[in-house]
């Protein structure tokens, strides 16, 4: 006890990393992917297919492939643009990996919203985008929490992948204690392991309860 009462600081520490990447990486990565879904179910011209290819791409490569690509191989281009910072890196291919999973939640719970909701607002003359706002987004909000909530958890457990590149995060904290007592690798990995628990825990009761909300919401619908 009195290892893991020392090595506790270092670990909260890269806890609290690890929750700031996860908080901006699922913020940025959201946004992203909700603009991507939009323009994929609404079939934008060209732009709808340069989504799916990107989609499909980042979803069938490792996301330990797609950030050597972003912190490596993209600075080595020369070009001032892509040289990104470890943390920097990190939080872009996190994003991209975060968008192209929020896009396809998106996208399903748009197409999941009844034609009809969609041809009485035609009906009644509303715009594009008053049909989005007023009609379809609202209905299809419902249909994306579960998923979105599904997902949220998967992205923080991602951020362990990160520490390959450097970043401080709560499984590098683990690993940097570990070379310097490895006769307590148990205690480490297993304190590791629960603060992970503690954080996803109350993401994961969130998610549940946001579950059962919004399922008493389309019953009522």
């Amino acid at each position: 006890m009195v290892t893991l009462y020392h090595a506790m600081p270092e670990l909260l520490r890269g806890l609290a990393t690890t929750f700031v990447l996860s908080l901006v990486t699922l913020l940025f990565g959201t946004v992203l992917g909700f603009v991507f879904g939009i323009l994929r179910a609404l079939r934008v011209r060209v732009l709808g297919p340069a989504i799916g290819l990107l989609i499909h791409v980042v979803r069938g490569t490792p996301f330990l492939v797609q950030l050597y690509i972003v912190y490596f191989v993209l600075p080595d281009t020369g070009l001032r643009v892509f040289d990104f910072d470890a943390y920097t890196a990190a939080v872009l291919a996190l994003s991209i990996y975060t968008s192209t999973y929020a896009a396809e939640i998106t996208r399903g719970a748009m197409e999941a919203v009844p034609v009809g909701q969609t041809d009485a607002a035609k009906a009644l003359g509303l715009s594009l985008p008053q049909r989005l706002l007023l009609v379809i987004l609202p209905q299809a909000r419902l249909l994306m929490i579960p998923p979105l909530g599904g997902l949220y958890v998967v992205i923080v457990k991602s951020t362990s992948i990160v520490s390959v590149v450097g970043i401080g995060e709560l499984v590098r904290a683990g690993d940097s204690l570990a070379l310097r007592a490895p006769q307590h690798l148990l205690v480490i990995y297993g304190a590791v392991a629960l603060l992970y628990f503690a954080y996803c825990f109350p993401l994961l009761r969130l998610v549940r309860w946001l579950e059962q909300r919004s399922g008493r919401h389309l019953v009522r619908s």
